[in-house]
């Protein structure tokens, strides 16, 4: 198999260039980075932003948190209305210099890559142990998606919204995306953090993805039930990873998923060439 085959994917989800960014700043500290659209669009808001010539600064008279969120909310709808930002989403994502837990505001989620902000969401990977090996339960998103239509996608997968806990938020998504009861749910194993940064045409998205490992009897079957999902499929796991290495068949952050659960459960090891390369690029940080 092909190792250059799973670099690549990585090397596509962390390929950008500072040049095209200013910083977005607060306090003194980044909280994002944005392109040349975002620059003139918040040019139109002075009470807001300070535009410099090399960053650009959200105003500290905005003091609390919940001051900072109404005014991104206001911004957002606007620049919405504008099409500079194409949409909403309808969920909270934090604003963050750190972690989720140093927010100082939050902000709709589909606005989160125009202002270059950190992204936050879970993937689990359904798995199960059988006489004929270690399978991986692989989902189809559906035809509707408005991204990555019918791509393959991690068993249950979803973004991860500032109000709720991982352990809501994982809880929530499996029964949404594969009908998987609490009970369940409540065994999957944390088994670590992944990290990217993309640049996409309308701005960057450095990302976090906490991953999950839930081991399944044989006669489970994951049933979607919010319909982002048009079928499901059981796969040994060695046809998973030529999946991964030889095509372009998964939802792209999906790859890096199932490339962290391969190098844990010992298909990619250290005597596979350029390993170390492999792993390192699993965890990169801006």
């Amino acid at each position: 198999m092909n190792i250059h085959g799973y670099l690549r994917h990585i090397e596509a989800l962390n390929r950008w260039d500072p040049e095209n960014f200013k910083t977005l700043l607060f306090s003194g500290r980044r909280i994002g980075r944005l392109k040349p659209p975002m620059w003139a669009a918040l040019a139109d808001w002075p009470e807001v932003f300070r535009i410099g010539a090399d960053d650009i600064r959200l105003r500290e008279r905005f003091d609390t948190f919940e001051a900072r969120t109404r005014i991104l909310a206001e911004v957002t709808a606007a620049l919405v209305d504008q099409e500079v930002i194409s949409h909403t989403h309808g969920e909270q994502y934090p604003v963050t210099h750190s972690g989720r837990e140093t927010a100082i505001a939050t902000i709709d989620r589909a606005a989160a890559p125009y202002f270059g902000l950190r992204a936050y969401g879970q993937h689990l990977n359904g798995f199960v142990r059988s006489g004929e090996g270690l399978k991986l339960w692989i989902a189809r998103r559906a035809a509707d998606r408005r991204t990555f239509p019918n791509r393959l996608d991690n068993m249950v997968a979803g973004g991860l919204p500032y109000n709720l806990s991982l352990a809501e938020n994982l809880q929530k998504e499996c029964m949404e995306e594969a009908s998987v009861p609490v009970s369940i749910a409540n065994r999957a194993l944390p088994v670590g953090v992944l990290t990217y940064c993309k640049e996409t045409p309308v701005g960057l998205k450095p990302d976090t993805i906490y991953c999950y490992d839930l081991e399944l009897h044989g006669d489970f079957q994951p049933i979607n039930s919010d319909g982002e999902v048009a079928d499901f499929m059981l796969l040994p796991v060695m046809e998973v990873a030529r999946l991964v290495s030889e095509t372009d068949e998964f939802k792209l952050n999906c790859n890096l998923v199932v490339i962290d659960f391969l190098v844990r459960h010992g298909i990619i090891n250290p005597e596979t060439p350029h390993y170390s390369d492999l792993v390192q690029g699993l965890h990169e940080n801006i």
